[in-house]
């Protein structure tokens, strides 16, 4: 899983890539509570996960609750097939509060 922080004025923008399973919730998790440290608004773009597990939506879920209890503006955005599909069996969208928001498919030419 590749993780990229992005700053833009007051707000971080945090673009995952990859597998967000569990053997990468540690590395997930220490990143997302490493930015959740400053009451900064931030958003995490889901749209390049390739796979998720349940460990991955707990460490999302975790990261929802930590920012709800401090006040900190948390949006999950550019959801990802994989991470839709969690979503919807685990019935989270109202739970997560964000708008689901389907990542453009990449572009075929030929």
């Amino acid at each position: 899983m590749e993780i990229i922080q992005e700053r833009l004025g007051d707000k971080c923008c945090l673009h995952l890539r990859g597998d967000c399973n569990i053997y990468h919730a540690g590395a997930l998790k220490a990143a997302l509570f490493d930015t959740l440290r400053t009451p900064a608004p931030f958003d995490i773009d889901l749209s390049g996960i390739t796979e998720i597990d349940t460990a991955g939506i707990q460490v999302l879920m975790a990261a929802k609750n930590h920012a709800r209890a401090h006040g900190v503006e948390l949006r999950l955005l550019g959801h990802s097939s994989p991470v839709l599909e969690l979503i919807e069996i685990y019935d989270l969208a109202a739970w997560l509060g964000d708008p689901l928001i389907v990542a453009a498919a990449p572009a075929h030419h030929g």
